[in-house]
């Protein structure tokens, strides 16, 4: 039997690539609300509460307004917004983060779906905290690249039209809204130095974390890096590890869009002891819509790589 599913903010560019991933799914009836409508409490509250799974794809004040609707009802929720994603009696939607963490989405009742950014960080940095590789006192900086459809309609129709910036960083005043939930799940006891950057590409991303390896205990080698993380994803359909003598040449933002891969690699200088840790990913893949529609998956119990 088909598991309806509603799309609250589908028109969105993160709402518009789910509904376009579950489209022709027999396993999922979609519930959408005329255009009329679609900013309708009554209506809103009606979709949501007569769904099986609610995916939000709001701002973050709209997201806790229909966390609020669903009250009393059997609704699941899955929020794409910030606005969960370290709250309690919310699971992070991160399957691949640690042990149990697919599980855990699939049982749970409300799911956050993580930001394009943590992702890669996080899926960088957890792994070498478990494998007791970084303490948690490390000081961290994540550096990132962006295309710029993760700033929604209003960034894209800048870059898109006549005046179009080449790119630029922002967040440099260190509140950026990802900062919360990037600190929370990397286990660091303070908050990274986070310098993100939109790019003159639609979509795509790179995040890189340089380390300085003769401050970490034991001084830690490129493949004692390399081989954590390769450990930690072995068997993973999602996350892939690149061997550790893969060419350090140019490193293509653009290489997974259109996927829900998220690749890493270890670089970096072995006789210097410096080492800078990359995820590539599509910030509107693994970092937005295709991360939502595998937790959908997980949730619904079917294969997690369905319509992916």
């Amino acid at each position: 039997m088909a598991q309806k599913i509603f799309i609250d903010g589908e028109v969105g560019t993160t709402g518009l690539q789910i509904a376009t991933r579950l489209e022709g799914r027999s396993d999922i009836e979609l519930i959408r609300l005329d255009e009329a409508v679609r900013k309708d409490p009554a209506a809103r509250r009606d979709a949501l509460r007569a769904a099986d799974i609610a995916i939000l794809c709001l701002p973050d004040a709209a997201s806790v307004e229909a966390y609020e609707m669903v009250q009393g009802a059997d609704t699941r929720l899955l929020d794409a917004s910030t606005a969960h994603r370290v709250a309690d009696g919310w699971v992070y939607g991160f399957a691949e983060m640690t042990a149990g963490q697919g599980d855990a989405i699939a049982d749970a009742r409300y799911v956050a779906n993580p930001g394009c950014y943590p992702t890669g960080a996080i899926a960088l940095l957890r792994p070498l905290r478990e494998a007791g590789l970084l303490p948690a006192d490390t000081p961290i900086s994540v550096n990132a690249v962006s295309g710029y459809t993760g700033g929604g309609k209003a960034m894209i129709a800048e870059f898109e039209g006549p005046d179009a910036p080449g790119g630029f960083v922002y967040a440099t005043a260190q509140a950026h809204k990802h900062l919360p939930e990037l600190t929370k799940y990397a286990q660091l006891d303070a908050s990274p130095i986070f310098v993100p950057s939109v790019g003159h590409f639609a979509q795509g991303m790179i995040v890189q974390i340089p380390l300085h390896l003769a401050t970490l205990p034991g001084t830690p080698s490129l493949a004692d890096l390399h081989g954590a993380l390769a450990a930690h994803y072995d068997g993973s359909e999602f996350v892939s590890v690149l061997p550790l003598d893969a060419e350090q040449g140019k490193i293509d933002a653009e290489a997974l869009n259109d996927t829900n891969q998220l690749e890493l690699r270890v670089c970096g200088n072995a006789d210097k002891g410096q080492a800078i840790l990359v995820a590539v990913l599509d910030n509107l893949g693994k970092g937005a819509s295709g991360a939502a529609v595998q937790n959908l998956n997980l949730m619904m119990g079917v294969d997690p790589k369905t319509g992916l």
